[in-house]
């Protein structure tokens, strides 16, 4: 059985990760309505990985005896300047993510549960990588600046991207 304050926490998170798929939802309005379907699909693939995130924890507290609670979901931004400004804000939320992450895994070692630490360390390694994407992404466009040439190849390569379900430890 998972302790209560184990599993606010828990719901916390996943609340957070399902804020990020509705984040990354409008980033995907954002960029149907400006015609860069690339990167539109680049966002559609990350909202079903935040959504696995979310069910993944969802399905370990309740594994743990948990009670999950499901909460209201703030409102997500929904305009950006330009793709370079969008993805700025993906790579600082991503940076927010792993944040909220790490002070999960804090709790879990207050509360001397090891298998919730073991199980975290699977979204640790992932936020590494997450950062680690968009930070690629951004650098791209800082690169090419208003090269409109250069966005639709970058959009172009964003749109061979598929979603492959985690497996989540």
């Amino acid at each position: 059985m998972i302790s209560e304050k184990m599993a606010a926490a828990f719901n916390k998170q996943i609340k957070d990760e399902m804020y990020s798929s509705n984040l990354y939802l409008s980033m995907v309005a954002y960029f149907e309505e400006i015609g860069l379907k690339g990167f539109a699909n680049w966002m559609r693939v990350q909202v079903q990985e935040e959504t696995a995130h979310a069910m993944g924890l969802f399905d370990y507290l309740l594994s743990r005896d948990g009670r999950v609670i499901v909460d209201a979901i703030d409102k997500p931004a929904y305009e950006w300047s330009s793709a370079l400004d969008c993805f700025e804000a993906v790579y600082k939320h991503e940076q927010l993510v792993t944040s909220l992450i790490n002070n999960l895994i804090d709790v879990a070692e207050q509360e001397k549960d090891r298998a919730a630490v073991s199980f975290l360390q699977w979204y640790l390694k992932e936020q590494v990588e997450e950062e680690a994407n968009c930070s690629e992404i951004c650098a791209k466009l800082r690169l090419i600046g208003d090269d409109k040439h250069a966005l639709l190849l970058i959009d172009s390569e964003l749109a061979t991207r598929t979603f492959v379900a985690p497996t989540i430890a």
